[in-house]
């Protein structure tokens, strides 16, 4: 049974209004992203130097986060949802779901150009830039790249199926804290909350793509590409220290404590453990899809931590409760 039988009613590119900066008439706009999952931005390096600071980081960080959902939809997501719509994705699909998949791809149009308009409307409102976009790209594609070109020939154009279904069966837990924030702006919130209603259906979609996939691959297929499925998973997941090192920069902190505050703020291990309990879900599915039933998928996962989900501590996070909501300086 198809999800989105009730697309015309349900879909945010249907429904859902253009969300303005502002719009809940609010003179401060207070933070622009939580700063829990932010740990830079609380590092004591970073917060000796004033909520400005903290700020201006955590504004940064939204525009990472509107970056991301830009790329990731037109340059992952989207390509391969059109190959389904027209029966060029090289498996045998019902006839709903390939209606489906043209459905994403309107939603996921929708979701970048949204992304992009709400960017340009911060920068126009707080007189500062993005840092990030039109230059360094999200990590996740110089990963992906990488990843691709570890992969043998015989089984070059899976990837593209894997890396959507991987991130759309990611993105919606990623979404799920931001529109609880109340110290974020009204129209933050429900930018991220427009884009993780959509994405909750995308989620059962893509879940029951890989019970296609997988079975549809040979032996020696899944033998190939399942060791490499951790190294997808964490590359969506794990923090972007590049661009988080460009914005510690840019806010006159040295390259030592640039360091610092990276090594300090993501320590390998609970970095692991985040990404373990952020992908549970996922590795739940692929279990289910029989992903790990081949003993080098197995063990690949096994050894990135990805099967030891828990609890992650964190030694800077705090729930962010002693950071006041005034206005933010901002240098127009």
């Amino acid at each position: 049974m198809s999800r989105f039988e009730r697309w015309d009613d349900l879909a945010g590119v249907r429904r859902k209004p253009r969300r303005t900066l502002g719009a809940d008439g609010r003179t401060d706009l207070g933070l622009f992203f939580p700063p829990q999952l932010y740990p830079v931005a609380l590092h004591p390096l970073v917060t000796a130097r004033g909520d400005a600071t903290v700020r201006r980081l955590l504004l940064q960080r939204l525009y990472d986060y509107l970056d991301f959902t830009t790329e990731l939809e037109t340059v992952a997501v989207i390509p391969v949802a059109i190959k389904i719509s027209r029966g060029r994705s090289g498996l045998l699909l019902p006839e709903h779901m390939r209606a489906d998949a043209f459905k994403i791809v309107t939603d996921e149009a929708w979701h970048a150009q949204f992304s992009d308009d709400f960017a340009r409307q911060v920068a126009a409102e707080t007189g500062i830039p993005s840092q990030g976009a039109g230059g360094r790209p999200p990590a996740f594609l110089p990963r992906l790249d990488e990843l691709r070109e570890r992969l043998p020939a015989h089984v070059r154009g899976v990837e593209s199926l894997l890396f959507a279904i991987v991130s759309e069966t990611l993105i919606s837990g990623i979404l799920a804290d931001v529109p609880r924030d109340g110290r974020l702006p009204r129209s933050v919130r429900e930018v991220v909350r427009d884009h993780a209603e959509d994405e909750g259906r995308h989620h059962i979609y893509f879940r029951s793509l890989l019970r296609h996939l997988w079975p549809a691959l040979t032996p020696r297929e899944r033998g190939a590409i399942g060791p490499l499925v951790p190294a997808v998973i964490h590359a969506f997941l794990e923090p972007d220290y590049a661009r988080a090192a460009d914005h510690l920069a840019a806010v006159g902190l040295s390259a030592p404590e640039i360091d610092q505050v990276i090594a300090e703020s993501w320590p390998p291990a609970v970095t692991r453990a985040e990404v373990a309990e952020a992908a549970s879900t996922l590795v739940r599915h692929l279990r289910e899809a029989g992903v790990l039933d081949d003993a080098r998928t197995y063990e690949a996962f096994e050894n990135s931590g990805l099967l030891e989900a828990g609890p992650p501590s964190r030694r800077f996070v705090t729930d962010g409760a002693s950071l006041p909501c005034t206005p933010m300086e901002f240098t127009r």
